[in-house]
């Protein structure tokens, strides 16, 4: 068994719209990036290859490529756990936090483990997701972006 670790950040911005865990959520912003900036899916892709000692989600799917450029990350995510697969590492479970003042994301939680689980191909029992504030404190609590956390094991 292996464990790694994962964070991601993104700006909230107008004209985009918000992608976290896979799903669209009803925002009036969204997260700036190269790709569609879930950073909830990038946090998970890097918890994963750090366990599996594949470096980070930049080295795979540099944001320099413009085949990368608005990408889905769910596609992101699929080729990371196709990359552990292929290394004979196989997903165990995740544990994930996404923190964000606004929008209130519990309700959409279910959907977003659903969603992940099935481009996982793993249960999705194998998969946590929690959300918080910063009790507005800092770049999240001023609603000026998003940031994820997550925890992998891997055998």
């Amino acid at each position: 068994m292996r464990i790694g670790f994962g964070y991601d950040v993104h700006a909230l911005v107008e004209g985009r719209e918000l992608r976290l865990g896979g799903i669209c959520i009803d925002h009036p912003r969204g997260l700036a990036g190269h790709s569609d900036a879930d950073v909830l899916i990038h946090a998970i892709c890097d918890a994963l290859l750090g366990a599996a000692n594949m470096r980070d989600i930049g080295t795979h799917f540099p944001d320099t490529s413009p085949g990368y450029k608005n990408i889905d990350s769910k596609i992101l995510l699929r080729e990371t756990v196709h990359l552990l697969r292929e290394a004979g590492y196989e997903p165990g479970n995740i544990d994930a936090t996404i923190v964000a003042e606004q929008p209130r994301l519990s309700n959409h939680i279910p959907d977003m483990q659903k969603t992940l689980a099935e481009v996982m191909h793993i249960p999705p029992n194998n998969l946590s997701i929690k959300a918080t504030t910063t009790e507005q404190l800092g770049f999240t609590g001023r609603r000026e972006g998003i940031a994820a956390y997550a925890v992998a094991l891997i055998t």
